[in-house]
């Protein structure tokens, strides 16, 4: 009789344990980290721990706490090392000052703490009789009169101006904030004329509060201390969409910050003496004015300047430079600069206001002849769709708009024209010409319904052969053919007549496709004259002023037509969008990314961290191991109630393949009528069938 000897059952390898469980061993290994570091480093003794007494207590119960520990020193009863007595010192100085408490109380401001590590590292050895009392010295700031407080009842109503707004967020006992004084005001004059700024004092503990940052309790605090800067832009009028400082406390970088990331400001770009002809002068764009601050510090453009940098981009285009003593002679010589800071355009050197910047590019922005561009046509007044440089009560105007590629013939009209723009403004020779003849021309010149310009027809090609519609003008528009260039002169008189626009609008209301037509013609009448004289200044004039004189007395026809649109010459730079069409004004991608690192720093301080973390761990601990019961308790069952021979497995497993349907594609597909026979039906026979 053979005996069957029951084996042990073989225990399971310590690596696949390992593999089941590694999610709840990290969890548990987190929980514990947290629990024992992080949260603690996170949550250091109060002053109010040190003196021993409870949090939030009030001064007079500060000053009984250090007077007890005070007495007890005197008895002998001092602490082991001079560190718990410098901090008992340090507490106790702190929270008996009003302003330094109720800064710390609410929102957690001890900017004093390096003078107690200074303390420290200097008396670690000393006795403490030998340490100089008191450790703080208590500081008093007050803004003068030329700082603009803002306060809780003032603060909506700056919310409401669309300007941006610059807040500085201090307190009246931070040494910080009175030092940093003297750099705000110049910040602030320096924002003169694009942003509005002022100050808060944090007492004003509602909109102190308001401006501050949340943590996970609720509690407010400043990241950074005090001084705080925060940024409203333009249109922001809540807490959630504010933007706020966090770098250096320097007027260069303050001024910077809120030009670049706040105002969207274009930076200027310094050049050396070589560069600023090759790029700058050279390969800049040609329709526009060059305007060159010469610097003599080399320090960043003012946002002020880069304010009107910004709005002129499609007038001037601005550079600086840095004066030096060796290159004098190229400054003189060349733009007849003698010293610095100066501007090259006005040839004057010295320091001049903003007001006087805006008057120079106002008076310098059209100091070549204007280009008709596509962001021009309605300031120029040259437009099909009604707009003048005199209004809109005006009926008739004149555009003269000189057409051709890019060439010395082109650039020699343009200065013809500009000379001829000089003298019917009276800023010319007026001698060498008869007043008679050009008064038509100057009148309409000075009342702004003339206005000069040209066109570049390579660019801007179908709207030129719009206007020069002659045998030959694949000479003036369109890409260069051969080597002749014949730049062109035209007229063009406007009419606005809204009676007459308006009736025939009434009556083509009625015809859906005549109204859809009149959708794309031209409110405004157009008459074209081309001018096909010589290309003397007299005869010019007298063309010009006849042609006017003309069109103001002669009663035309009024002839609507389409006008092929202006094709954009100049890409707008990502600056001149704003901040608030890029997704928000402060929440935008950068802004997003920038706060990750302070989202990943407050969630290692916030102490739900730890249990939840723990919690996930016993959870996925228990889920595991239930499931490892379940599926080994089945086949342990299985193989003791059932055993099978061998081979038999393999057997089954080759059954179970044979069973299994080879393709599953038409298990959906509905039955057809042949699929299977009616129960009553029945073989018809043929009547001419063989059977029979």
């Amino acid at each position: 009789m053979a005996t069957t000897s029951e084996n042990p059952k073989p225990s399971k390898p310590l690596p696949s344990i390992i593999h089941a469980y590694w999610l709840p061993s990290i969890l548990f290994c987190a929980s514990m980290f947290f629990q024992l570091f992080a949260i603690p480093r996170s949550f250091p003794p109060s002053h109010y721990d040190v003196l021993g007494i409870k949090s939030l207590s009030p001064i007079e119960q500060v000053n009984e706490a250090y007077q007890k520990l005070y007495l007890n020193w005197k008895a002998g009863k001092r602490p082991s090392s001079n560190l718990d007595m410098i901090k008992v010192q340090y507490a106790f100085e702190l929270l008996s000052n009003p302003t330094w408490k109720r800064d710390y109380d609410i929102f957690g401001i001890d900017e004093y703490l390096h003078v107690m590590e200074r303390v420290k590292e200097k008396y670690s050895n000393a006795d403490f009789s030998d340490i100089s009392l008191p450790l703080l010295e208590p500081t008093s700031f007050e803004p003068d009169q030329s700082y603009e407080i803002i306060s809780s009842e003032n603060f909506v109503s700056k919310l409401q101006n669309s300007n941006t707004l610059l807040v500085q967020v201090f307190s009246a006992g931070s040494n910080q904030c009175a030092r940093f004084s003297s750099s705000w005001k110049r910040i602030a004059s320096l924002l003169d004329g694009i942003a509005n700024t002022g100050m808060i004092e944090i007492g004003d503990l509602k909109l102190a509060t308001y401006l501050s940052e949340k943590k996970y309790t609720g509690n407010p605090f400043f990241r950074n201390g005090l001084p705080s800067l925060v940024a409203f832009p333009p249109g922001c009028k809540t807490s959630d969409c504010i933007v706020r400082y966090t770098g250096q406390l320097s007027v260069d970088a303050v001024t910077d910050w809120f030009a670049t990331n706040v105002l969207s400001l274009p930076r200027i770009s310094y050049y050396s003496m070589e560069s600023l002809g090759q790029t700058f002068l050279g390969k800049g764009s040609r329709h526009k004015v060059k305007v060159i601050f010469v610097s003599k510090t080399g320090q960043r453009a003012t946002p002020f300047v880069r304010h009107v940098a910004k709005s002129y981009w499609s007038y001037a285009s601005f550079a600086f430079t840095v004066w030096r003593e060796e290159e004098s002679v190229f400054w003189s010589n060349t733009f007849g600069v003698e010293e610095a800071p100066a501007t090259v355009i006005l040839r004057d050197p010295g320091l001049m206001n903003n007001s006087r910047l805006i008057d120079i590019m106002e008076q310098n922005k059209h100091q070549v002849l204007p280009q008709l561009r596509s962001i021009t046509s309605m300031e120029l007044g040259c437009d099909p769709k009604g707009y003048s440089r005199s209004g809109n009560d005006t009926t008739v105007w004149y555009c003269a708009v000189v057409v051709g590629r890019q060439s010395a013939e082109l650039h020699k009209m343009r200065e013809t024209m500009r000379s001829i723009q000089e003298i019917l403004s009276n800023e010319g020779d007026v001698d060498q010409l008869d007043k008679q003849t050009a008064t038509s021309a100057a009148v309409a010149l000075k009342e702004k319904r003339l206005t000069f310009a040209w066109v570049d027809g390579e660019v801007q090609k179908r709207f030129c052969m719009f206007y020069v519609n002659v045998e030959d003008s694949h000479d003036t528009c369109g890409p260069r053919r051969d080597i002749t260039d014949v730049p062109r002169l035209f007229l063009v008189r406007y009419k606005r007549n809204d009676t007459e626009v308006n009736r025939k609008n009434e009556e083509t209301s009625m015809n859906m496709f005549a109204s859809m037509a009149s959708r794309d013609v031209d409110p405004t009448s157009q008459l074209v004259a081309l001018y096909k004289g010589s290309n003397e200044i007299p005869q010019i004039i007298q063309w010009i002023s006849d042609t006017v004189r003309d069109g103001d007395s002669r009663d035309l026809p009024f002839h609507r037509t389409s006008t092929p649109e202006l094709v954009p010459e100049d890409a707008d730079p990502i600056w001149s969008k704003g901040r608030e069409q890029i997704i928000s004004s402060s929440r935008g991608i950068k802004q997003r990314i920038g706060t990750v690192p302070q989202r990943i720093n407050d969630l290692t301080g916030d102490p739900r961290l730890g249990p939840m973390l723990l919690l996930g761990a016993l959870m996925s601990f228990g889920f595991i191991y239930l499931r490892r019961n379940q599926s080994i308790k089945p086949k342990e069952s299985d193989d003791a109630s059932d055993p099978k021979p061998e081979g038999a497995e393999d057997a089954q497993r080759s059954k179970l393949r044979r069973r299994r349907p080879k393709s599953q594609t038409n298990q959906n597909v509905p039955p057809s009528i042949t699929d299977m026979e009616p129960p009553n039906a029945f073989q018809m026979p043929f009547t001419d069938s063989d059977s029979e």
